[in-house]
């Protein structure tokens, strides 16, 4: 039976269940395919085009995608652990255009230094993620739990802030003008500065 990604280009095809797990896929392109209910745990795609893609229910467990490049895709209720986002190919200055994640498990995972402007990070549980020194201006994490992801020389300039939950940004070593948040979880911004509240 062929390798369901034998060719090296793949155009409006749908992929159910399948399972690779820890395979390499080297030097392939998918535009406009779906991925359903795949199980592709600690896989590599390496150096691998995804446009105008969508991840449904796929398990992308400890994933790596060096020098992928991710263009309109998105990741629907995927399993995504660990998975480190510095290793995909940066474009123009950015590593991901229009991708957005919903309803994912992205904990344990690194954006480290990227350039994400308008990332979509919406209802997913997001913890122990590092995000330090990334650009997330005009990026939205609504919904979104947030406990223990690193914050630190942060662009979080316009950011959409007003859903998430447990996060700690300390705002003297962030940037955050026109960010927006909510109470009560925007108290969290005051607990690392040099204050005492007075109830």
């Amino acid at each position: 039976m062929p390798h369901p990604f034998a060719a090296s280009q793949h155009a409006d095809r749908r992929f159910d269940r399948l399972e690779l797990p820890g395979e390499t896929v080297t030097s392939r392109e998918f535009i406009a395919c779906a991925f359903v209910d795949c199980r592709f745990p600690e896989t590599t795609f390496d150096t691998c085009r995804f446009v105008d893609c969508t991840f449904r229910g796929c398990d992308l467990s400890m994933a790596r995608v060096p020098n992928c490049a991710f263009t309109e895709t998105v990741f629907e209720n995927c399993r995504l652990a660990g998975v480190n986002w510095a290793e995909a190919a940066w474009r123009k200055g950015r590593l991901l255009e229009a991708i957005r994640f919903q309803g994912c498990a992205l904990n344990h995972g690194t954006f480290i230094g990227l350039s994400l402007p308008e990332l979509k990070v919406i209802d997913c549980a997001t913890r122990d993620v590092d995000f330090r020194e990334a650009d997330l201006s005009r990026a939205s994490f609504s919904g979104t739990d947030l406990a223990e992801s690193l914050f630190q020389h942060t662009n979080l300039t316009g950011a959409d802030l007003s859903r998430a939950r447990n996060y700690a940004i300390n705002p003297a070593l962030n940037t955050l003008t026109g960010a927006r948040f909510a109470l009560p979880e925007a108290m969290a911004l005051l607990y690392s500065m040099d204050i005492e509240l007075v109830e």
